[in-house]
């Protein structure tokens, strides 16, 4: 049997095809063992494949587009299929469309649409078979109407001769719509198109766009050809959903226990179809018990990237009906921590965990012997029994800084499979892990299944980093840089920028093994999500990356990042002093800006002379890690405070951070120069200079660079997963990111407040792009409420420029203006919009809290943030608000949405 394969592709000088499929001859599914495909001519590429015997299964393939610098570029999907089994014909032919990553419609195949919010179309009835085959058409239409199907006419008898009254119908087949024909010889050169069939009105609807299709080749006995012809060109912005964003621990529920857990989900549910909402986007959900504090409140600081928080565990479901005695007494307890009006996390964790101790040991004997709980654990083994260990020695050592244990202070994976055996003392500690974490998957996976029975789909979130003293950080260290500190630059909500804390990863290991811990991660999200958010999406292309040294993320640098060499200072005749430029700059007049009448307390106290009329931090202060722990010995009070901040900015006072190793030849300028002491005392000439290689340090010789960066990685992890990726490409941004993006069919993230257009103060939500989400507050951010009065001057701009208002804008954000901003954003092109629940709750005056400043769930620029916000109301209250649910849900309906 021979197989031809012929791609219509336009390439560029010194691009080449490959083919990689399921079957040895085409690599057997391994891109450095693909088949090399021929030029043709400027419309097709062409390889052939001469099989001895048919295989036994389906061939799966696709192509691989191989760029001059050496980049690998693959098509979308693995779904173009030839049955060789199923045929007898000794040629087959298959004419090809390449599929576009970022093709829009690629997204309609992902798993919410397919599973969920599109109508799925039943198979077709066989049709009488065809006594000679001689062309199979297949091609995509993902957003036909449930009553609709795609139809085919062409320049020949057997295509109906353009007859609209009568044309060919083809039948679903997995993504495809397909159709088998017998063409005779003398019917070729034929053109054809798709269009849309009406069944239940039986009518022809519409024509597809664009210029007729043709058929090349010919008819000929036993040879078959197959035309994948990619996608119906229909128009392909016509979705568009409304969702609602809201932390799981914010949910308020009557039969909640002081804090949402995963069985609040069905109440949001519920209400969300009520409105009229598609989607339900959440916060990480992941175990972050570190310390056994409130500073575990922070969502972002996964003890591991795989195992869920226990907070979120519904304890009467856990217990049953059996155990339902122990959960009784409970009632006063559980009222009274459901009345607070925030999350007291410690007090919530700490009565959760004495409870299911206490179900661990009733149902311990038959939990061990369950199967759904052994098959959980055999598809979960590989992190799962780490985690356990790591809890259990976390808590036995007090702390989770695994450098600090005596036992096991380094993963050793056959020691740790020893200490966690049965027969080992502790092991119900170890078990007891299992046994929270499998009630768990099961109560998330219960709240996906009720979601996706009312035509809702959950978004989950997947943050950049991960914590230093984590599990996965214990298990394998190696694929993180655990001596720099993951952060972000300086930004309009934290000037300092951000220090999370998070080691950075060590990609080059991570591509060792196909970045396999990134494949897990996506796998196992898949298990409870339809699709995700990529926090910080930037950190693919590069990360803010800080020395330990460091507090505040200021003093931080990009990498990878091309650095500044001390040539080009010279080639660009700018005065250079290594000392001037790299050391903190510290003077009176720098001090007195600083501390004002406390100038020579500092000099007394901290700094030493220098030359020329100049001061030095002194030794045990000369770092803000140095200095941050020197002020934790000292009393808590305004002015230790207002000295350890003054401190920290004379430490961040420099224009280059200087490169280690690099014996002073390279150099990373300070981001926000501009702003330092050190700048403004140069002399006019230096600062212009200085200010031209700054701009092109940061806005020009970097962007190529992370652009291949990114797409030498997100590619790879996007085709791992079928969920819908959503990416928050928030804060400074390179240039190459929209394009990244695009070409990979990364929805992007699109805020009111914080506009992708510089020249901008805030963004139109009516220009967004279609594969996008419009949002008009994150929860990082002031709600609109909290948003309207932080600054005067600009809500003001607001009103009479993008509210199109007259006159003086009220002092407060009336319910008409809140609601006024939901309806920018429903109205918006973007596919999604989705709002925090506190933004949707501000339209009403009878549902929103009183002070707006109560509704926001985090703020950035402080790294102690206590993450406690819940709902106001329980969801059984709303739910039964039927005039707002209403309202509500027809401004979502007249918005398309």
């Amino acid at each position: 049997m021979k197989l031809d394969f012929y791609l219509r592709f336009h390439t560029n000088p010194g691009q080449s095809i490959l083919l990689v499929g399921n079957i040895a001859e085409l690599g057997n599914g391994q891109l450095a063992a693909a088949m090399p495909l021929d030029y043709v001519n400027g419309e097709f590429w062409h390889g052939s494949v001469l099989l001895t015997e048919a295989p036994a299964d389906t061939i799966y393939y696709h192509y691989v587009l191989h760029n001059p610098d050496g980049t690998l570029t693959e098509e979308w999907g693995d779904d173009k299929y030839i049955d060789a089994h199923a045929v007898t014909e000794a040629e087959i032919h298959v004419i090809d469309t390449w599929n576009f990553t970022g093709e829009y419609e690629n997204v309609f195949f992902t798993s919410p649409f397919r599973d969920v919010l599109l109508p799925r179309h039943k198979a077709g009835k066989k049709k009488k078979a065809i006594e000679q085959v001689t062309h199979l058409f297949r091609v995509k239409a993902p957003l036909l109407a449930a009553e609709e199907v795609v139809c085919l006419l062409g320049s020949a008898t057997a295509l109906q001769d353009w007859k609209e009254d009568d044309p060919l119908l083809l039948t679903p087949d997995g993504d495809w719509w397909t159709v088998a024909l017998s063409l005779p010889p003398e019917s070729f050169p034929l053109e054809y198109k798709y269009g849309v069939y009406h069944k239940k009105e039986k009518r022809f609807t519409h024509w597809e766009s664009g210029p007729n299709r043709y058929v090349p080749g010919d008819a000929r006995p036993n040879k078959l050809s197959i035309l994948h012809d990619g996608f119906v060109h229909l128009p392909n912005t016509t979705f568009h959903g409304a969702g609602v964003a809201i932390p799981v621990f914010s949910l308020r529920s009557k039969e909640s226990m002081g804090v949402g857990e995963f069985t609040d989900l069905e109440g949001l549910v519920d209400w969300a179809v009520k409105c009229g909402l598609r989607l339900i986007q959440l916060l990480p959900v992941q175990d972050t018990t570190a310390n056994h504090n409130w500073a575990d409140s922070y969502p972002y600081a996964a003890i591991s990237a795989f195992a869920l928080h226990p907070i979120y565990l519904n304890l009467e479901k856990c217990a049953g009906r059996k155990n339902e005695e122990l959960i009784k007494p409970l009632n006063k307890k559980k009222k009274e921590l459901n009345a607070l009006p925030e999350l007291d996390y410690e007090q919530v964790m700490k009565l959760k965990l004495l409870v299911v101790k206490e179900l661990y040991e009733l149902q311990k004997e038959g939990f061990k012997e369950d199967p759904g709980f052994l098959e959980f654990f055999e598809r979960n083994r590989d992190w799962l029994v780490p985690y356990a260990a790591f809890c259990y020695l976390r808590d036995k050592h007090g702390t989770p800084d695994f450098t600090r244990w005596t036992l096991h202070s380094e993963y050793d994976k056959e020691a740790i499979r020893e200490y966690t055996t049965p027969e080992k003392k502790h092991y119900d500690s170890i078990a007891l892990q299992y046994f929270i974490q499998y009630h768990l998957h099961i109560q998330l996976k219960d709240a996906l299944d009720y979601a996706h029975e009312h035509g809702i789909v959950v978004k989950g979130d997947i943050p950049i980093g991960i914590y230093r003293y984590s599990c996965d950080a214990w298990v394998a260290p190696r694929l993180y840089h655990m001596d720099m500190q993951a952060g972000a630059p300086p930004d309009n909500f934290a000037v300092k920028g951000q220090n999370w804390g998070f080691p950075t990863y060590n990609w080059e290991e991570m591509e060792k093994d196909g970045y396999g811990w990134w494949r897990q991660r996506f796998s196992h999200m898949q298990n409870y999500f339809d699709g995700f958010r990529i926090d910080h999406i930037l950190g693919f292309f590069r990360i803010w990356s800080i020395p330990m040294n460091v507090v505040e993320g200021i003093l931080g640098h990009f990498v990878p990042a091309i650095p500044v060499h001390r040539v080009e200072f010279q080639q660009r005749n700018i005065w250079f002093d290594r000392d001037r430029y790299t050391r903190p700059f510290i003077n009176d007049a720098v001090l007195w800006d600083i501390f004002g009448e406390d100038a020579g307390f500092v000099k007394e106290h901290y700094l030493q002379p220098a030359d020329n009329a100049l001061f030095e931090l002194r030794e045990s202060y000369n770092t803000q890690r140095k200095i941050a722990s020197a002020f934790r010995k000292e009393a808590a009070n305004t002015f230790n405070e207002k000295m350890r901040i003054g401190l920290y900015d004379l430490v961040s006072n420099v224009i280059l951070l200087e490169v280690e190793g690099s014996e002073g030849l390279q150099f990373h300028f300070r981001i926000s120069m501009e702003q330092t002491s050190s700048f403004r005392f140069l002399e006019w000439h230096t600062q212009q200079q200085l200010k031209d290689l700054y701009v092109n340090y940061f806005y020009n010789r970097q962007d190529d660079f992370w652009r291949r960066e990114a797409m030498h990685k997100l590619p790879e992890l996007k085709r791992a997963t079928n969920m819908l990726v959503f990416g928050e490409d928030l804060g400074m941004v390179p240039r190459s990111v929209p394009e990244v993006m695009r070409q990979l069919g990364i929805l992007s993230l699109e805020v009111q407040r914080m506009p992708k257009d510089s020249t901008r103060e805030f963004s139109y939500p009516a220009e967004a792009p279609y594969l996008s989400v419009v949002t008009p507050s994150t929860h990082d951010m002031s709600t609109i409420r909290g948003w309207w009065e932080e600054d005067r001057a600009q809500t003001q701009r607001f009103f009479n420029r993008d509210l199109g208002q007259w006159g003086e804008a009220p002092r407060f954000c009336e319910p008409w203006i809140n609601k006024a901003i939901v309806l920018q954003h429903l109205h918006s092109p973007a596919q999604w919009a989705i709002f925090q629940l506190q933004d949707l709750m501000g339209m009403s005056e009878q549902f929103r809290r009183e002070n707006p400043n109560d509704e926001r769930i985090n703020v950035p620029a402080n790294p102690h943030h206590y993450w406690r916000y819940r709902m106001h109301l329980t969801l059984e209250e709303l739910l039964h608000e039927k005039a707002f649910n209403s309202e509500l849900r027809r401004e979502v309906e007249a918005s398309g949405r």
